[in-house]
């Protein structure tokens, strides 16, 4: 295959940045297709396109004999059943997180693409290709802080979506942690427990932030914070306690005030500009796996389903008043 023909399903700001992002800096890419439920969005994203064509019904892009492999960038309730069908028309597919919205769905996906024989579906958890986190974890498993002992993991925001809630700050927001904290530290995520304070009030009709503990098999503990409405920037940080020190993605100054007033460290208002390599990267990395063939980099379909465990698992510690829950992993 010289070159790898891409139906994008979503125009929303994803799916509009993965359509730009795949026809100016994809090399081997080309975008043939933008579905939308809207079609004039969708009309308005193929048009920066020369010779993309748009559509309001996402299942012909799927069925187009012009698409190669298929993004889907769409409502997270649409995740599974457009996967699917991308695997029965035997068309490689990056589903952008979560895998599905339900435990359940995520299953019947899983099984569904191995009966299919496996490898069509790769989950678009970036953070696996964004370059500060791959420094960080080559630093880890360098042994460069020596065992690990604590992860602190933060996710902030501006402003929430609207209609957010308290479990789609888990499975919206927090589920990229659920990913990257066991592929940093080589370990799956054994336990959970959930917490918040009090909510800030800046929003209402969910609890923002929330505090989440993994419990990982290596006997480390992670703290993960999601302020979905901290209001003076997208900010993202992480650090990695060891048994000789620590390694992080940034290292704080003596005193730095990140305030709405401030906005004293430039934090840009969402998360395309802090992982736009990340994005670039990945895209690339799959482009050239459907046009190759090659070994898939990315997080399979079974990645997504663990994460989804992890956050069903958090969920039930939410609904239980912060009790600690085991990660239990349906079998697939």
């Amino acid at each position: 295959m010289s070159g790898v023909r891409i139906g994008v399903i979503g125009a929303g700001n994803m799916g509009a940045d993965h359509v730009a992002t795949l026809h100016g800096h994809v090399s081997g890419a080309e975008v043939t297709r933008v579905a939308d439920i809207d079609k004039e969005r969708a009309a308005s994203v193929a048009g920066a396109v020369p010779g993309a064509r748009a559509t309001d019904d996402a299942y012909a892009v799927i069925d187009d004999p012009e698409v190669d492999a298929v993004v889907i960038a769409s409502h997270d309730t649409t995740h599974a059943d457009l996967s699917l069908a991308a695997v029965r028309a035997g068309k490689p597919v990056l589903c952008e997180k979560p895998l599905a919205p339900t435990l359940e769905e995520c299953v019947r996906v899983v099984r569904e693409e191995r009966r299919a024989g496996g490898g069509l579906i790769s989950l678009g958890f970036m953070r696996r290709f964004d370059p500060a986190h791959t420094e960080l974890k080559a630093a880890v498993s360098a042994g460069e802080c020596g065992s690990p002992l604590l992860v602190r993991c933060v996710s902030r925001g501006v402003s929430s979506a609207p209609g957010c809630t308290d479990e789609l700050s888990i499975t919206g927001s927090a589920i990229h942690e659920f990913d990257t904290v066991p592929w940093l530290l080589g370990s799956p995520v054994t336990e959970v427990s959930w917490h918040a304070p009090r909510s800030t009030a800046a929003v209402s009709g969910f609890r923002d932030p929330q505090l989440i503990l993994l419990h990982t098999a290596d006997g480390a503990l992670t703290t993960v914070e999601v302020f979905l409405n901290a209001r003076y920037g997208y900010d993202i940080r992480c650090e990695v306690v060891g048994e000789h020190g620590t390694v992080a993605l940034t290292h704080p100054a003596r005193i730095v005030a990140d305030s709405a007033r401030t906005r004293s460290r430039g934090y840009p208002a969402d998360w395309r500009p802090r992982f736009a390599d990340a994005y670039r990267l990945e895209l690339q990395a799959w482009t050239d796996t459907v046009r190759t063939g090659a070994a898939s980099p990315m997080a399979t379909a079974h990645d997504g389903l663990v994460a989804s465990a992890v956050a069903g698992a958090v969920i039930a510690s939410m609904e239980d008043g912060g009790r600690t829950i085991p990660v239990q992993v349906p079998e697939v």
